[in-house]
């Protein structure tokens, strides 16, 4: 698998969220950005396992990606976040992202992984990136693919 295109495509699926006008559009990024332009998704750490089929046939990746969102009212921004993180809906990451999965029997992000999946989310609370502070959460996904390529 190569991981920076699949970080980039799920950047790119992440940018089909939609958010109330007011809000305004989330901008997305494959990798992490050293300035943060709220309400922002971003692939960031993620870990990769080898060989999980013989013949280097498939390997497993856990990508960490972040939302952050400005935090100039604490409740609408908590409320946005909310949005973001639901399991369903337009503003859904979870949704937008498997939609990505392409239809069965077909490879997932355009064929550079075999599937994957938005497991879970975990560290809501305040992050700091370059002096500025944010609320924000972690998505974790789980991706499979050809350990081959």
């Amino acid at each position: 698998m190569q991981m920076s295109a699949i970080r980039e495509a799920i950047a790119a699926a992440a940018r089909t969220v939609v958010l109330p006008s007011a809000v305004g559009k989330l901008t997305c990024f494959g990798y992490t950005p050293d300035s943060v332009p709220a309400p922002c998704f971003f692939a960031a750490e993620f870990s990769l396992e080898f060989d999980k089929a013989m013949g280097r046939a498939l390997d497993e990746a856990e990508l960490t990606c972040r939302v952050l969102v400005g935090r100039a009212d604490d409740a609408s921004a908590q409320r946005t976040l909310d949005a973001l993180l639901a399991g369903a809906g337009p503003a859904s990451l979870k949704a937008a992202i498997e939609a990505a999965r392409g239809a069965p029997g077909q490879y997932a992000l355009g064929g550079l992984a075999h599937d994957l999946h938005v497991t879970r989310v975990q560290g809501y609370r305040w992050y700091e990136h370059q002096g500025t502070q944010y609320v924000g959460a972690e998505l974790i996904i789980r991706i499979i693919g050809d350990g081959r390529s």
